[in-house]
C-alpha cells in the first residue's frame, strides 16, 4: 500500500476482485500464507527483517521468522506458532468436496530444517465471531522428518516427498483425509541423485529470492499424477556435454523409466534453462523455450512413436517465453517471473495442422493418437482425420493408418464401459516401432515397483494399484489380439468353403445333419454357436445401430448375407467374450455381452463413417450401382479407397459391415478394365457376391465385350455360388456350363453303382443322333433312381441337357437348330 503496510487478499475467479483478509501496518517479506477452507483462519509465515537490520540494529535476540495464526471472521486474535531462525511454509488440509465442512481446521507446517508437522485446530462460535477453542498449545503430531524434497498436491490433498535411504533415494506419500488422520500410503525406490544441500520444495506457494536460491542448488524434479491411474516423476539431469539437455520420466504405474537426450538445435549458452514439466493428465510435457515441447503419452509411453516432440514454430507456448514456470495442478503453468497463472490445453486446430503438415511417420502416428486420445471424438475431428486419412494412404510406411485410426477410436469409446478394459482391448496395431525421433536418443530402463498400503481407498490409488497389477501379471499379454482369431479363421474357412454348397441350399438343420453324417458333430456345434452369434450380433445391431444398415443412407450398402464375414464376425465375438470373461469375472455375463455388442457396432459404424466421408468427398450418389457406364474419377478414388480399408481389414482380421464386399466389385466393374479386374478377383482384392453378379448378369446385355465380361466371372465362381447365379444369364455359353456340370455331378452321384440299360423310349423325340441319345437315356434312368441335384430348379434335367448339347453342336457346325 501507499502507506508501505502489507495487504493480503484472496482473489475470486468469478468476481475477477480481491476480498480483503487481513493488514499489517508494515511492509513485509511474506514467504507463505494460507487460508482454511470456511475462511475463517489465515496463517502466514514471514522474515520480520533482513540480515542488513540484523547487523545494524543487533537483533541477534529476536527470530528471523515468525509464522502466525490469525483468526479473521472477524479480525480478532492473534498466536504465534512458530518464531524460528529457519523458513517456513504453511498450507491449510482442504476436505473433499461434497462432504461437511469440519469444525477442525488443520494445517502444515513445512521447515527448510526438513521436518513437516501437523496442527489440529479446534474453532468455536462465539457471539458472530470464530475463535480457537483451545488457549494453550495447539496439539500437533510429526508427519515426517528428515526430507530432502517435498511436493503439495492441493486439489488431492497428497504430500509427496523423499528422503535419502543408503545409495538411493526413497519417494513416499502420505495422502491426508477429511475425516482422519493420514497415512503413509505409497513407497518407491528411485535412482535419483537428489542434492541435499537445501530443502527444495514445490506447490508451496512461491517465494522468488528463495526459490531462485535454491533452484540453483537442487535437482529440478516434480510427481504428476493422471486420472487413469498413472503416476510420474520427471526430474531434469546435468549433462556434460554442451548444449545437450538430458531429462528422465519414470512411470511408476509401468515399471521402468525413459531418460531422453536431445540435441539443441540453436547453440546460444545463456538461452539455455532448465526444462519444465507440465501435467496434461494424458500427456507429460517436457517444454523448453525456443527449443523444443515433448509430449509423453501416460497410458501408453512404451512406444515412442506415440510421444509428440516437436521443435521450431510448432513448440512456441503462447506468451511462455522463459522456463520460470510451474505447474501446480493438472492443466495449469505458473510463470513466476510474470506472476500469471495459465490454463494449458492442446490446440485441435493446431494439431490437426500439425497433423497434415507433418513428414514423418511418427509425427503422423504421436499426432493421429493425440487428437483420438485428447479430444475424445468429435464429430467434426473425426471427419478431418479421415479425410486426412483419405489423402495420406501412400504416404505412411511404418504403420497403416486406417488400421490405427479404427483401433484407437475403438479403444476411446469402449474403455470408459468398464474398469480395467483399458488394459484388455489393443490400442494400437503395431506390435513394435523400428523408426527414430529426429534429435532424441532415448534409454529404457526396468524399475522396481511401488508398494501401496491403503484399504478400501477407492479413485487414483485404487485405479493405480489396478495398473501396478497388471504389469506383474505382462501387462502386453493381456490386451485382446487378432492373432489367435486369425488362425481359427484360416482353419474354419477351409472348412465352411467345403459345405458352402450345403449352407446355400439347404436349411440350417440339413446341414447339421449333413455334418453329422460326416461325424463332424463337434466342429458342427461349435460352427453352428459361431452362425447363431454373428446372427445375433447382426439382428441386434440392426436394432439398436440401424445407422449401420440402412439403405437410404448415401453409402448404398446392401442387407446381404456374407457367411465368410458371419464366420469372422462371430469368431470375433466368441474369442473377445472369452477374453474378457477370464479377466472380467466380476462384471457379469450381461454386461461382457453387452460390451462385445457395442466393440463389433462400434467397429462397423467406424468403417460406415469412414466410407461415408469419403462418399461425400468425392460428391457420389447413392444410385451408382449400375453397369450401363465406365465409373468417374471420383469412383475410382473411392474404389481405391475401400481397397485399402479391405486391406487394413484383412491385416486386423476384422468384419466389414454387410454389402461392402458387393459395393466394392460393383465399383470395380465400372472402374477397371477387364484383366485387371480379373486379376484383383483372382488375388483375393475383390470377392464375388451373389447380390453383384446377379445383377451383372441380369442387367448387361450380350454384347462381345459383356460376354467375355460375363463369362469370366462365371468362370471365377465358386462352386456353389454358381449353381445358384447362372441361371440369371440366358446364354448358350452359360447354357453349356450348366449342363457339362449337371452330367458331371449326376455321374459322381453314380459312383460304382449299377445302372439298368437304358432304354430309347424314355426320351419323347428320340433324335438320330446315338452317342446323345445314350448319354440322355442313362442320365435318365439316374433321375428315376431317385438322384437329383436341383430340386430347386426343375428346369434343369436330362431335356435341358440334351437341348444344350444339340445347341451346341448345332453351332460348331454352323448349322442352324430348330
Amino acid at each position: 500500500g501507499n502507506q508501505r503496510d502489507t495487504h493480503i487478499g484472496l482473489y475470486d475467479l468469478q468476481t475477477k476482485q480481491n476480498e480483503h483478509l487481513y493488514m499489517f501496518e508494515k511492509n513485509l517479506h511474506i514467504i507463505s500464507c494460507s487460508i482454511n477452507s470456511e475462511r475463517t483462519l489465515l496463517a502466514v509465515s514471514f522474515c520480520q527483517y533482513t540480515e542488513e537490520e540484523r547487523a545494524s540494529q543487533l537483533l541477534q535476540s529476536v527470530s528471523k521468522y515468525l509464522t502466525l495464526l490469525i483468526e479473521i471472521h472477524p479480525i480478532n486474535n492473534v498466536r504465534v506458532l512458530k518464531a524460528v531462525d529457519s523458513c517456513v511454509r504453511v498450507q491449510f488440509l482442504y476436505p473433499v468436496e461434497g462432504r461437511n465442512a469440519s469444525r477442525e481446521s488443520r494445517l502444515l507446517l513445512v521447515s527448510e530444517d526438513k521436518y513437516i508437522e501437523q496442527f489440529d485446530i479446534l474453532v468455536a462460535e462465539e457471539e458472530h465471531k470464530v475463535v480457537i477453542q483451545k488457549s494453550g498449545q495447539l496439539p500437533r503430531a510429526k508427519v515426517v522428518d528428515d526430507l530432502i524434497w517435498a511436493q503439495w498436491d492441493m486439489m488431492e490433498q497428497r504430500l509427496f516427498y523423499i528422503v535419502p535411504k543408503e545409495s538411493k533415494s526413497t519417494l513416499r506419500c502420505v495422502q491426508f483425509y477429511p475425516d482422519e488422520k493420514f497415512n503413509s500410503i505409497l513407497e518407491s525406490h528411485l535412482d535419483i541423485a537428489v542434492n541435499d544441500t537445501q530443502l527444495k520444495l514445490v506447490n508451496f506457494g512461491y517465494d522468488y529470492c528463495q526459490d531462485q536460491d535454491v533452484a540453483s542448488k537442487s535437482l529440478n524434479l516434480q510427481v504428476f499424477t493422471s486420472k487413469a491411474g498413472g503416476l510420474c516423476v520427471c526430474c531434469s539431469l546435468v549433462s556434460d556435454t554442451p548444449h545437450e539437455v538430458i531429462y528422465s520420466i519414470y512411470f511408476l504405474h509401468k515399471g521402468y523409466n525413459k531418460t531422453f537426450t536431445v540435441s539443441l538445435e540453436r547453440t546460444e549458452s545463456h538461452q539455455l534453462k532448465e526444462v519444465a514439466f507440465m501435467n496434461l493428465d494424458y500427456y507429460v510435457a517436457a517444454y523448453l523455450p525456443g527449443q523444443f515441447l515433448h509430449l509423453l503419452n501416460i497410458q501408453h509411453p512404451d512406444l515412442l512413436c506415440y510421444s509428440l516432440f516437436l521443435t521450431g514454430e510448432d513448440a512456441r507456448m503462447d506468451t511462455l517465453q522463459n522456463c520460470s514456470v510451474w505447474c501446480p495442478w493438472v492443466s495449469a503453468v505458473l510463470d513466476r517471473d510474470a506472476g500469471r497463472l495459465y490454463s494449458v490445453s492442446i490446440s485441435d486446430s493446431a494439431l490437426l495442422q500439425f497433423l497434415q503438415s507433418s513428414k514423418r511417420d511418427c509425427e503422423r502416428l504421436a499426432a493421429l493418437h493425440c487428437a483420438l486420445l485428447y479430444f475424445q471424438h468429435t464429430e467434426d475431428l473425426e471427419m478431418q482425420i479421415i479425410r486426412w486419412i483419405s489423402e495420406n494412404l501412400s504416404t505412411c510406411h511404418f504403420f497403416d493408418p486406417i488400421q490405427e485410426f479404427i483401433v484407437a477410436s475403438l479403444y476411446c469409446r469402449m474403455c470408459p464401459e468398464a474398469q480395467n478394459l483399458d488394459k484388455l482391448l489393443p490400442y494400437t496395431s503395431l506390435h513394435d516401432w523400428i523408426g527414430v525421433v529426429p534429435g532424441v536418443i532415448c534409454a529404457t530402463d526396468i524399475i522396481s515397483l511401488p508398494v501401496l498400503e491403503f484399504q478400501n481407498s477407492k479413485g487414483f490409488w485404487e485405479k493405480l494399484n489396478s495398473n501396478l497389477e497388471s504389469v506383474k501379471y505382462a501387462e502386453p499379454h493381456l490386451h485382446y489380439h487378432s492373432n489367435m482369431l486369425r488362425r481359427e479363421w484360416r482353419n474354419l474357412s477351409e472348412e465352411v468353403r467345403s459345405i458352402l454348397f450345403v449352407l446355400l441350399f439347404c436349411s440350417f438343420g440339413d446341414f447339421c445333419l449333413f455334418t453329422n453324417q460326416r461325424e463332424e458333430r463337434r466342429t458342427t456345434a461349435y460352427l453352428r454357436n459361431i452362425f447363431e452369434n454373428a446372427k445375433k450380433y447382426v439382428l441386434v445391431s440392426i436394432i439398436f445401430y440401424p445407422f449401420l444398415f440402412c439403405t437410404s443412407m448415401l453409402v448404398p450398402l446392401f442387407e446381404e448375407e456374407d457367411y465368410q464375414q458371419q464366420l469372422l464376425m462371430g469368431l470375433m465375438v466368441a474369442q473377445l467374450k472369452d477374453h474378457l470373461m477370464r479377466h472380467l469375472q466380476y462384471v457379469g455375463k450381461k454386461k461382457i455381452d453387452q460390451i462385445v455388442l457395442d466393440y463389433v457396432a462400434n467397429l462397423l459404424n467406424l468403417v460406415h463413417r469412414i466410407m461415408k466421408e469419403v462418399w461425400r468427398r468425392y460428391q457420389l450418389h447413392s444410385c451408382i450401382f449400375c453397369f450401363d457406364e465406365r465409373g468417374s474419377a471420383g469412383e475410382f478414388a473411392v474404389f481405391h479407397i475401400m481397397s485399402r480399408i479391405l486391406e487394413a481389414a484383412n491385416g486386423m482380421c476384422m468384419p466389414l459391415p454387410p454389402g461392402f464386399h458387393t459395393l466394392h466389385l460393383g465399383l470395380g466393374v465400372r472402374c477397371l478394365p477387364l484383366h485387371t479386374l480379373l486379376h484383383y478377383i483372382d488375388n483375393g482384392i475383390l470377392q464375388l457376391t451373389e447380390t453383384c453378379v446377379r445383377k451383372l448378369l441380369k442387367d448387361l446385355d450380350d454384347t462381345e465385350q459383356n460376354e467375355k465380361l460375363k463369362f469370366s466371372i462365371v468362370m471365377r465362381l465358386p462352386e456353389a455360388l454358381g449353381q445358384k447365379v447362372r441361371q440369371y444369364w440366358n446364354h448358350p455359353i452359360n447354357a453349356n456350363l450348366i449342363a457339362r456340370k449337371y452330367v458331371k455331378l449326376l455321374l459322381e452321384k453314380l459312383g460304382d453303382k449299377q445302372c439298368s440299360r437304358p432304354t430309347p423310349e424314355k426320351l419323347s423325340v428320340p433324335m438320330e443322333f446315338l452317342p446323345l441319345n445314350y448319354l440322355t437315356n442313362m442320365l435318365a434312368e439316374i433321375e428315376n433312381q431317385g438322384v437329383h441335384l436341383y430340386e430347386k430348379q426343375d428346369h434343369v434335367n436330362v431335356r435341358f441337357v440334351e437341348e444344350t448339347a444339340l445347341k451346341h453342336t448345332m453351332a460348331l457346325l454352323d448349322l442352324k437348330y430348330s
